[in-house]
């Protein structure tokens, strides 16, 4: 019984340090810590976001799959046909690959469900206290967001909003590491500016939607 709670735990311990990693090397990744990796990941996911804003989705998995099959079957032939001159027995090329673990394992999905019901509930509540006005505060900052995405929506479609965001995501931090100190400054500028309006809109309110201390 101990050894099957041991066993339990280091393999819980496992895929808590395996998604630790993995999130440690997206945040490697979008910070371009390897500028060649992500040139790549970048290059490849903007070009298959924009392939989706022109095409069908299954006419762009359908391409993606045809070019690896193109690249791959290219590749095993050419290898076989270097073996037959060289009369070599390398075996093989994509050996390794096949022979790599790739399984995921019930530990780690457990895992990441528990995270993601967490969150879940999270959000829930959170969605739960906005829409009944549990703050009127709060509900009116929702509010003006809403309306605000209503005019984004009505320029943008989902994909190029994906693709805005894929740009941010990977420009962002270069920008931010590069002019830190100036986006900083303006950024608390903006909140105080944004509180202080928040704290004059509340004091006109009446008494009994007013956010008390303890809140």
């Amino acid at each position: 019984m101990a050894d099957s709670t041991s066993s339990c735990s280091d393999s819980s311990s496992s895929s808590s340090s395996s998604l630790r990693e993995f999130t440690h090397s997206v945040s490697q990744l979008i910070q371009w810590k390897e500028p060649k990796k992500t040139a790549a990941v970048f290059g490849l996911s903007l070009l298959v976001l924009v392939s989706v804003a022109t095409l069908s989705v299954i006419s762009v998995v359908s391409y993606l799959l045809l070019t690896c099959l193109c690249v791959t079957i290219t590749f095993r032939v050419y290898k076989s046909v270097i073996q037959a001159v060289q009369k070599s027995d390398e075996g093989h090329p994509f050996r390794s690959l096949l022979e790599r673990d790739i399984s995921v394992s019930s530990e780690s999905v457990r895992l990441l469900a528990d995270r993601a019901l967490v969150h879940l509930n999270l959000f829930s509540s959170q969605t739960r206290r906005l829409l009944l006005v549990e703050d009127l505060v709060d509900s009116l900052k929702l509010a003006a967001v809403m309306w605000m995405m209503t005019y984004i929506g009505s320029v943008f479609n989902g994909v190029t909003i994906l693709i805005l965001a894929d740009i941010i995501l990977f420009s962002a931090p270069l920008i931010y590491q590069k002019k830190k100190t100036q986006i900083d400054r303006y950024i608390e500028l903006v909140r105080s500016k944004v509180e202080e309006s928040l704290h004059k809109f509340q004091d006109r309110l009446p008494g009994a939607v007013k956010r008390t201390k303890a809140e």
